[in-house]
């Protein structure tokens, strides 16, 4: 697109009435900043609810007298949900675009998480932990679309040169998640008990996603977007269309059932997505047993108070963030440096995940702020590395991305299905949480592993044409 033809696209797409300074067209604006804030704002939220569980946890075990396996099980009710729909997802975003998707996504988790404020004030305990179970489930079903619309909206908004910083910043809503909103959830249920966490938390979603729908859209739409900042945008390799309204958006013809289903075979088919979908589950484990069962090792093992522990964990998620940042400026600090994108995207995955592993060192030391220590040096590590958002941004085909992103996030689901059962039938066997350590590093390993003889030469993937 020329400087001039962007100029027309953006002033036909609703641009600001009024003169435009002389050279003001020249510099490009910066509405894509903007776009990321909203998206590690939702990020940060997202996250903040998904933890919610492992916060009320305790005082919900003992008020409800679960046992480790029991919950286990209710920890892994979202994951369920969420592993099961992430390709339908990924359909209704490629149809119907992310901003109406993502909209609707968040108010529905928010309501979710809401309603979990009135889980045991009917009926007894059983009927307590369905209900919880089934809210759970509800809510990694509202969520499910979330990571793959990250992406989406990232490959809409940035050139692939500012891709690795702005994928690593929104997936940095994790830890920061856990910096602001732990101890928050945590004083808050030391003051005013469980169940106000979730009407807090549920309350600001839903005004969240009223936020949304009067922020975002695609770069070619946005009223606020000048030309220079368009053409920016396109000339590095942005989708700039984001499929806002489906078919409609993009002039493609709505694919058949039979038509997604054989794309789907190709996306599970092709090697170098194999490696990097095995790698998005072994970070997951991390992630996982950071969201479920990390403050309860720290009440259990540890023997912290919950309001204690609420504090400790924003310790390590600090670190987290700090790495997680870091290792997308690194790997766009290659590009520009003539770096191929392979050994820009692969070297902070295989060095962050290698110190993630650290975390088994917790196993043989006594010491709480050496157990910190470790835990921090662990997520630093795990941010750092955890790039496969950034990966999936720069390989999804065009046509698919909301597809490829939902079936690249259903691995992870997987993670938070299998991460808090297992920790929980270890917990229970051997009533201390040493196996857990050694099953959360060995996984930060398998991804070192995929990444370098799985994953080859990371590039844009192609697909097959019918017939």
């Amino acid at each position: 697109m020329t400087s001039a033809s962007a100029k027309t696209l953006s002033t036909s797409l609703h641009a600001p009435a009024g003169p435009v300074p002389r050279g003001e067209s020249a510099r490009a604006g910066r509405v894509r900043y903007l776009i990321l804030a909203m998206v590690f704002l939702v990020t940060t939220l997202n996250y903040a609810d998904r933890a919610t569980l492992s916060i009320t946890g305790p005082m919900m075990r003992g008020e409800f007298g679960l046992t480790p396996v029991q919950m286990g099980f209710v920890f892994s009710a979202f994951s369920w949900s969420y592993m099961l729909v992430q390709i339908p997802g990924g359909w209704l975003l490629d149809r119907y675009g992310p901003r109406r998707v993502y909209a609707a996504s968040i108010f529905l988790w928010s309501l979710f998480t809401l309603l979990q404020a009135g889980v045991g004030l009917l009926g007894g305990v059983g009927l307590a932990v369905a209900s919880l179970f089934l809210m759970r489930f509800l809510v990694g079903l509202a969520e499910a679309p979330a990571f793959p619309a990250n992406a989406k909206i990232v490959s809409a908004w940035f050139p692939t040169q500012e891709r690795g910083t702005a994928s690593a910043i929104f997936n940095a809503g994790q830890y920061c998640a856990a910096v602001l909103f732990t101890p928050l959830m945590a004083g808050i249920t030391h003051l005013l008990g469980w169940r106000s966490v979730y009407g807090f938390m549920g309350a600001g979603g839903i005004v969240m996603s009223l936020l949304w729908l009067a922020v975002v859209r695609s770069p070619a739409r946005h009223r606020w977007v000048n030309a220079a900042e368009l053409q920016h945008i396109e000339a590095g390799g942005g989708l700039i269309q984001m499929d806002e309204g489906g078919a409609g958006a993009t002039g493609r013809p709505r694919r058949s059932a039979g038509e997604t289903w054989r794309q789907v075979r190709q996306l599970l088919g092709n090697r170098m997505l194999i490696g990097i979908n095995i790698g998005q589950f072994s970070i997951n484990v991390l992630t996982y047993f950071f969201l479920t069962w990390f403050p309860l090792y720290l009440v259990q093992e540890r023997h912290m108070s919950i309001l204690q522990a609420g504090f400790m964990v924003s310790l390590p998620a600090v670190f987290g963030f700090v790495g997680g940042v870091l290792g997308g400026v690194v790997s766009d600090f290659m590009l520009r440096r003539g770096c191929s994108l392979t050994l820009a995207r692969k070297t902070p995955i295989v060095l962050g995940m290698f110190m993630s592993a650290s975390v088994i060192a917790c196993n043989y030391v006594q010491a709480d702020a050496l157990v910190i220590a470790l835990m921090s040096l662990s997520f630093f590590g795990k941010g750092f590395g955890a790039f496969g958002w950034a990966v999936m941004a720069d390989v999804a085909p065009k046509e698919v991305m909301g597809l490829a992103g939902g079936i690249f996030n259903m691995f992870g689901a997987v993670a938070g299905v299998v991460t808090p059962i297992v920790i929980g039938y270890i917990l229970q066997g051997t009533g201390h949480f040493a196996g857990a350590m050694w099953f959360v590093g060995i996984n930060g390993l398998i991804t070192v592993l995929a990444y370098l003889f799985i994953v080859q030469k990371i590039e844009r993937i192609e697909l097959q044409p019918a017939g």
